[in-house]
């Protein structure tokens, strides 16, 4: 069976000579609808951000409020300041004045410039006035944060076309929700028949959505999705990659997104010890410890967990909840430890517990449970190191 296009269907794809001998049909189908999805998606990542040659190029970032366009113009800006660009920000959103402040205080934060608007100025003004001073200043790269309101009106969108007009960006930017599911899809064609977007930023990807909406916002506006945001902090914005967002749309994680967040946070030097001391088992609380910091640098535990294969399903089969509090409480209890009961957790006693929770703030519970962890923690790592376990893991599966 073949579609228009002269291509196989999908049905013909899952049945005919395309199934492997060397895996199961539904393994292949599981490929196949995988594949559909990063097709529907784009099929590779688009180019970033399209920079117009005379400086500064601008960048107009739109949509309803709420979706998070102020902090993702920041890190927007931080993403291009990584990258050896000269970033001016500008605050266009009269109607919040908390807006100006906090695009203000982020911009220091970051390093960048930014424009000194008023909340009494008109934004067509402010943004007007914003392009010229960036000229003059060299800047490389403008970022209007524009206003936004809780729902569409031709309001909004007028001025939204005037700004439009005085400035022509580079490129519209249209900030989607994710966690709002389909009604960014709603959002995103009316803002698109208005203003005729260059692209999306979806943000809140680091919730409980794992990405639909992505797959249908492609499908209806035809626009590319540019980057994802994963979470509150300034580096939590992300290169939107198909392949990736079809395996978290699966359940099937994101190796890769886990494997360069830990290189950007962990030390190789580190990496090599920890290794070295895992296959001699001789992984100790304080090793735990400090594998705590190196995991706070990486973002949340839910979104770190979110990004390994199996964990959706694991987490729903056992009813998991991630408490990102249970790392402060496990990182106060070792510190209340001495050194010689951390490295060696059976000196730890009952009035030991008492002492250390009494030190931690916590109860002797909570020192048990951590130490019972700790300990099949320690089994499950000897597991994972094991040839068998190795293999386990590459197939996507926990060997445990």
């Amino acid at each position: 069976m073949k579609t228009t296009s002269g291509k196989p269907s999908g049905n013909s794809r899952a049945v005919g000579r395309e199934v492997l001998d060397s895996i199961t049909p539904g393994q292949q189908v599981v490929k196949i609808v995988h594949d559909r999805l990063v097709e529907l998606m784009g099929g590779v990542s688009a180019p970033t951000l399209k920079l117009a040659k005379q400086l500064p190029a601008s960048l107009m970032l739109v949509g309803l409020q709420g979706c998070g366009k102020t902090t993702t113009a920041a890190k927007l800006a931080h993403h291009l300041i990584q990258q050896g660009k000269r970033v001016y920000l500008v605050p266009a959103d009269v109607y919040r004045p908390a807006a100006i402040d906090q695009l203000k205080i982020l911009a220091g934060q970051i390093g960048a410039g930014v424009f000194d608007s008023k909340s009494t100025d008109d934004p067509v003004k402010i943004c007007a006035d914003a392009l010229g001073e960036a000229r003059r200043s060299g800047f490389d790269v403008m970022i209007m944060d524009t206003a936004g309101r809780l729902h569409i009106d031709e309001e909004m969108m007028e001025e939204l076309r005037r700004i439009k007009a005085v400035i022509n960006p580079s490129e519209i930017l249209l900030l989607a929700d994710a966690m709002t599911g389909q009604d960014a899809v709603v959002v995103a064609t009316k803002f698109n028949e208005s203003l005729e977007i260059d692209g999306v930023i979806l943000t809140k990807m680091d919730g409980d959505a794992r990405g639909g909406a992505a797959l249908s916002l492609r499908a209806v506006t035809g626009k590319p999705i540019k980057f994802v945001g994963v979470g509150e902090k300034i580096d939590a914005l992300e290169i939107f990659y198909p392949d990736r967002m079809a395996t978290r749309i699966l359940g099937m994680g994101d190796i890769l997104g886990l494997v360069e967040k830990a290189q950007a946070a962990m030390d190789l030097g580190q990496a090599q010890a920890l290794e070295k001391k895992l296959r001699k088992d001789e992984f100790t609380l304080q090793d735990f410890r400090d594998q705590l910091t190196q995991m706070k640098k990486m973002g949340s535990l839910s979104e770190i967990l979110g990004m390994m294969p199996g964990f959706g399903k694991m987490k729903a089969m056992k009813n998991m909840e991630v408490d990102d509090r249970e790392l402060t409480r496990t990182a106060a209890i070792i510190d209340s430890m001495t050194i010689k009961e951390r490295r060696n957790p059976l000196l730890i006693d009952g009035q030991r517990r008492k002492r250390i929770a009494r030190g931690s703030g916590t109860s002797v519970q909570d020192i048990n449970r951590l130490l019972k962890n700790y300990a099949e923690m320690r089994k499950m790592m000897k597991k994972m190191m094991s040839k068998e376990g190795a293999k386990a893991f590459r197939r996507g599966q926990f060997p445990f």
